[in-house]
């Protein structure tokens, strides 16, 4: 299969379960956002230098494909699951026990890796607002919006312990 396909030449594309939708739709907006998560979590994964937090991100970004073929799938049972949900949590909780309490708003940017953490966090909330809308009307599963929910922590947490140095 080649990169082009001219199928979307009209402003059409396919879902993952092959329906055809308007580029331009909700749906397909939604998942080319959560498509920007992945990206800007790949450059986050190139800069930071701490080997755990690259490993958790490669981790949340094959989770982010999964949510990606959710949204860009109709009738399907969910590819994200509670229990990828409640493994992040376990995560960000671990991690927060090895940080100090926040007592003040951080200001991104005391590294380039935290600085593409907190990119893929402020993206991440655009995605979840957008899945929210896109649940005012269409069928979206409950463990994709508390996904991007808790990504958009784990990503918080992330950059804190990358800039951490710990």
């Amino acid at each position: 299969m080649g990169v082009y396909t001219k199928t979307g030449d009209a402003g059409k594309t396919s879902l993952y379960t092959g329906e055809r939708l308007d580029k331009a739709s909700l749906r397909v907006e939604t998942y080319g956002t959560v498509d920007e998560i992945n990206s800007a979590l790949g450059m986050a994964r190139v800069f930071c230098k701490n080997m755990e937090v690259q490993e958790q991100i490669l981790a949340s970004q094959k989770s982010v494909s999964l949510l990606m073929a959710d949204l860009a799938s109709l009738g399907k049972d969910s590819y994200i699951t509670m229990e990828q949900v409640g493994k992040m949590e376990k995560a960000i909780d671990s991690m927060e026990s090895r940080l100090p309490v926040l007592k003040k708003f951080i200001i991104p940017g005391n590294t380039q890796g935290g600085a593409m953490l907190d990119l893929a966090r402020t993206i991440t909330r655009r995605a979840e607002r957008m899945v929210l809308h896109l649940a005012q009307t269409e069928e979206v599963h409950e463990a994709d919006r508390i996904f991007l929910n808790r990504l958009s922590d784990f990503c918080f947490t992330l950059m804190r312990l990358e800039e951490s140095g710990i």
